[in-house]
């Protein structure tokens, strides 16, 4: 395949799921941003510099015998190159032990790497969930209690990472909230203020949500969210705070300053803001600021 072939088996993918899962809390799609370029790509034969992959939930409720209804979370990702390559899927039950989880996904793993190579396949993937499910919830093998279950997949075993653009960032007031805001909840990242104003927080989802929420009530002449990434912690709840570790690129949230100029002192040199970003492995966020490749 070109990369316009699997540009476009990857669209095309997209629209079936979402007519096969028509609602927003069964299909979402967590980064927007990037559905936009691969459709602009697709459409419009733009030239092609993703920012991210397409990362996307499926959930699902099956009834399962003696055990009633469940609800399942498909996490979904696709490598660049999909479907030469194989999607990223992990499967996750609040009402699953750890053990039982594991199988599961190492089993569909297993099928999908003997039945769907080469093809577009997370609709064959939920079909042989909903095919196979039950034998995973056998009344044995449900926990006890919930200390026992694999962790809900909830906003609190989602680690995120928010790219954050403002017109500019001046005001004091502003960013000592920033920061204050982004200490209380524990947040890693940073702040670059000036024209324009870059913010990125990491660490769970719902505490960055929670930062967003306060952010965006201030008064802003244009602020949005450029960019986010949302990964599922895998484990138990004990295993959270490492993941969030393994997963954090920037150290306890700090205010950046490079190399202050202009006539108000209002503008940074953006070489130095890429170098800072190469750094950290996150040099491909520039042109998404910017539009332009940073070196």
């Amino acid at each position: 395949m070109t990369g316009l072939e699997e540009a476009e088996a990857q669209l095309s993918e997209l629209e079936l799921l979402s007519s096969m899962f028509p609602t927003e809390a069964e299909f979402v799609v967590t980064d927007h941003l990037a559905l936009a370029e691969l459709r602009d790509y697709v459409e419009n034969q733009t030239s092609f510099v993703s920012s991210s992959k397409i990362r996307f939930i499926i959930n699902m409720k099956l009834e399962i015998p003696n055990a009633g209804e469940e609800m399942l979370s498909v996490f979904c990702a696709y490598p660049f190159n999909y479907p030469a390559a194989p999607p990223e899927i992990i499967v996750r039950s609040p009402s699953l032990i750890r053990k039982q989880q594991s199988q599961l996904n190492a089993d569909l793993h297993t099928y999908l790497k003997n039945s769907c190579s080469g093809d577009v396949c997370i609709l064959s993937a939920t079909e042989w969930i909903k095919d196979h499910a039950a034998a995973y919830f056998s009344k044995e093998s449900l926990p006890s209690s919930r200390s026992e279950a694999s962790t809900v997949p909830s906003k609190d075993d989602i680690f995120t990472r928010l790219w954050i653009y403002s017109h500019h960032i001046y005001n004091k007031q502003k960013r000592k909230n920033i920061l204050d805001w982004a200490k209380e909840l524990n947040l890693s990242g940073f702040s670059m203020p000036g024209k324009p104003g870059v913010i990125c927080v990491e660490g769970l989802q719902s505490t960055c949500e929670e930062f967003w929420t306060r952010i965006r009530r201030l008064t802003w002449q244009r602020i949005l969210i450029r960019h986010r990434e949302d990964i599922p912690l895998i484990g138990a709840a004990a295993d959270i705070p490492t993941g969030i570790q393994k997963q954090n690129k920037f150290p306890p949230f700090e205010e950046k300053l490079f190399n202050v100029h202009g006539t108000r002192g209002n503008h940074m040199d953006l070489g130095q803001l890429y170098q800072f970003l190469n750094e950290k492995g996150c040099a491909e966020v520039f042109q998404m600021y910017f539009g332009i490749a940073g070196q």
